[in-house]
């Protein structure tokens, strides 16, 4: 009866944290479906007639929303090869050498990244704005990259210190360089923390409004921004258009973060255990 309790428990555990984490995804995406006279409707209907006229006039009158997904894409794609390639020549440096300067410069990395964004967001527009960068794909890159290369560097470093160094010794031994090292014997054995940097990245990327917000006005706008916008619109917020506008947004890092869900977990847990 002990262990039954304990197993119920547990499985009701899980349930409850499995609603409270896809039930308003569940809601957005289904809401999205509904006419709008049924869409906040209570008690909620579960049986109604599916619509795609949100979807439908999402792509007609808001046009705007897919040509920044374009832009997300190309940010998010650029900050997360920028990040992964520094973190990951951080991450050697950091695991293979050690020293006073290179272990202040760890604590230095992880303080800089505690700061709330919007402390370094502020000084940095008048710079950005001096040297040409703003509204443009690059800064987004940049900031996206800085703001992650220390969290990154940290884990494909964890990673790193389980690849026996005398591998690398083999490698000089059998004539490779401490580059042909790098790339043909810590890479491939680095590449699930690796992996896992890279999705985190990308995600916030995807999704992160702030630095968008403050540094992109029109030609590097990103898809968060016009959703922001169909909330603000004049004749008041148009939910079936913001719904389907957050589901279209919201599904392809969805299906990502679920196919690589094994990379994200040994991501979050590296350095917690220790063979």
């Amino acid at each position: 009866m002990r262990n039954f309790a304990i197993s119920t428990a547990r499985y009701f555990a899980i349930l409850m944290f499995l609603i409270w984490s896809a039930g308003p995804i569940l809601f957005i995406i289904v809401s999205s479906l509904k006419p709008q006279t049924e869409m906040f409707a209570y008690p909620p209907s579960l049986i109604f007639q599916p619509t795609f006229e949100h979807y439908v006039t999402l792509w007609n009158e808001w046009d705007a929303f897919f040509a920044t997904m374009r832009n997300s894409l190309i940010v998010a794609f650029g900050a997360t090869l920028l990040a992964v390639f520094v973190s990951f020549l951080g991450g050697y440096v950091y695991s293979r050498y050690s020293g006073r300067l290179l272990g202040a410069s760890a604590i230095y990395m992880i303080a800089v990244r505690l700061l709330p964004p919007i402390v370094v967001t502020l000084p940095l527009f008048p710079i950005v704005d001096a040297l040409g960068l703003s509204d443009t794909h690059i800064i987004l890159i940049l900031l996206y990259a800085a703001f992650w290369v220390s969290l990154c560097t940290m884990i494909i470093k964890t990673f790193i210190d389980e690849v026996p160094r005398e591998l690398d010794e083999a490698a000089f031994v059998d004539g490779a360089s401490q580059l042909q090292t790098i790339a043909r014997v810590i890479f491939p054995l680095a590449r699930q923390g690796i992996m896992a940097s890279a999705i985190f990245v990308f995600v916030f990327s995807w999704n992160e409004y702030l630095f968008a917000l403050i540094f992109t006005t029109q030609h590097a706008k990103t898809a968060p921004l016009v959703i922001s916008e169909v909330m603000d619109a004049i004749y008041g917020t148009d939910w079936g258009v913001l719904f389907a506008g957050v589901t279209v947004q919201l599904l392809p890092v969805v299906l990502l973060v679920m196919l690589a869900q094994r990379l994200l977990v040994a991501g979050l847990t590296a350095g917690s255990v220790k063979g």
